[in-house]
């Protein structure tokens, strides 16, 4: 017995390095497995959120009657700029919520093609300041430096002219899928066509 307890000693003194290597390389995939899905989790937090915030966002005919100025954006799931600045829109509609009503407006849904007219979105983001009263005061098209964006929607909750009213960055260009014919800016044409 004596003979087996040096021998097992000594088994277990080699071992117990490897144990070590062994855990310490098992503790090393198991780190890099936890960054790797943090960090994909990061990246479609922010590829969802541009869909969230069009679900969560005021709609428009709430918008222009609640007496809350507006920031109408519009966008689209495809657009990578509007992917790219949706996590900034998040964070302004957590700070600003109780003072602005935060708009979005899918660009590929065909019932938006009237405002899409009237405010002459051509290239996405396209967002559009409305005032109290549902007026236009500002527009900014493109790819918006947070700072910009912080800047305007802090004025707009303030009731304040905007400092960028009129602000273009990068597009994801964009064409009105119809053009309305004759004059459909009077209601009661309800969509019939002027005939000279």
């Amino acid at each position: 017995m004596s003979a087996e307890s040096p021998h097992n000693s000594a088994a277990q003194g080699e071992t117990s390095p490897g144990k070590r290597i062994r855990n310490f390389l098992i503790a090393m995939v198991g780190i890099a497995l936890g960054v790797t899905l943090f960090l994909g989790l990061q990246t479609e937090t922010s590829t969802a959120s541009l869909g969230e915030l069009g679900k969560q966002s005021t709609p428009l005919e709430v918008a222009v009657s609640n007496t809350k100025p507006s920031m109408v954006e519009f966008y689209a799931d495809w657009c990578t700029v509007c992917q790219k600045m949706a996590p900034d829109i998040a964070e302004f509609k957590q700070e600003y919520a109780a003072k602005v009503n935060f708009v979005m407006l899918n660009v590929d849904n065909t019932k938006w093609l009237p405002e899409m007219l009237k405010y002459r979105v051509d290239g996405i983001p396209h967002f559009v300041f409305l005032g109290e009263a549902g007026e236009t005061i500002g527009q900014a098209i493109g790819d918006q430096p947070h700072s910009i964006m912080a800047s305007n929607l802090q004025a707009l909750a303030q009731g304040d002219s905007l400092p960028y009213a009129q602000a273009t960055g990068e597009v994801s260009q964009f064409s009105a899928p119809v053009a309305p014919v004759g004059s459909q800016d009077d209601p009661r044409n309800h969509g019939s066509q002027l005939v000279n």
